[in-house]
């Protein structure tokens, strides 16, 4: 006589079997939340394509409304005219020609310093900037290269001009010196003007306090640039270049780019 079957539990798989498998319709594997997927997702551009973008924005921006450098260019010009009637004298040399050369320039220069920012804090750019996932600095970098470059072509029409308006000797024969001495004045030109635009951009007196701050602090460049302009205006035979004052010149470029590089954070941030 069988006995009775016994009660228990369904049979199904051991416990020490495998695991049962997914159905077909369940939801695919995938790269967990922290895992390097999500991370490469949620990384944005590199510095130097941030820093490309801007300046390509800034370059159609001043082809579109040609604010600064037609301004820089005319002051410049405008200005040779001035001291050569105001001087009475047909040709200048030496010092003169030197701190006429360097004061015109810096005085032009702080048109475009005044100009900087303005767009981007009349239409939102410095929101959209910070809403943006890329690294702060590629704005200084981008607005330095900027400045950087209105100065060069700035340069191309005044020197020239002054060449013809003013100054005695050739500049064909010292034209590879004075650009080198130009290039590396451009410099500190635009790290003090980059930081002075940041600083006095978000003050309602910002055509005022731009120039009251940057005219102090770019004093020593235009004392190095004159000094070492000073001997290749010299009547007759051009004298060699102090080394001094382009040390003067170059130990002024790093300074105050790393102090711009430093505290621009803190004043895109306010």
């Amino acid at each position: 006589m069988s006995s009775a079957p016994q009660d228990g539990p369904p049979a199904g798989p051991s416990q020490g079997g495998p695991p049962a498998r997914a159905s077909q319709g369940g939801p695919a594997a995938g790269p967990p939340p922290g895992g390097p997927g999500a991370g490469a997702s949620r990384r944005g551009p590199s510095t130097g394509t941030a820093v490309l973008a801007i300046l390509r924005k800034e370059v159609r921006v001043e082809l579109r409304t040609l604010e600064s450098v037609p301004a820089m260019c005319l002051f410049s010009v405008t200005t040779f005219v001035l001291f050569h009637f105001a001087l009475d004298r047909d040709s200048v040399n030496g010092d003169l020609a030197s701190g006429i050369l360097w004061v015109t320039l810096l005085f032009s220069g702080v048109l475009a310093i005044n100009r900087l920012f303005v767009a981007d804090e009349e239409q939102g750019g410095f929101d959209g900037f910070l809403l943006a996932p890329v690294d702060r600095s590629a704005l200084l970098i981008a607005k330095f290269l900027t400045l950087l470059g209105f100065l060069v072509v700035l340069e191309i029409v005044a020197v020239p001009a002054f060449g013809l308006l003013l100054l005695e000797p050739s500049v064909g024969r010292v034209v590879l010196r004075l650009i080198g001495i130009l290039l590396l004045a451009d410099v500190g030109i635009a790290a003090v003007g980059t930081l002075v635009a940041a600083l006095a951009v978000r003050t309602r007196a910002r055509d005022l306090l731009g120039p009251l701050l940057a005219l102090p602090l770019l004093v020593p460049v235009v004392i190095g640039g004159a000094r070492a302009c000073a001997p290749l205006f010299a009547a007759g035979h051009p004298a060699s270049v102090p080394v001094r004052w382009l040390e003067t010149l170059g130990l002024y470029d790093l300074v105050f780019g790393l102090l711009a590089y430093a505290v621009f954070d803190f004043l895109l941030e306010d």
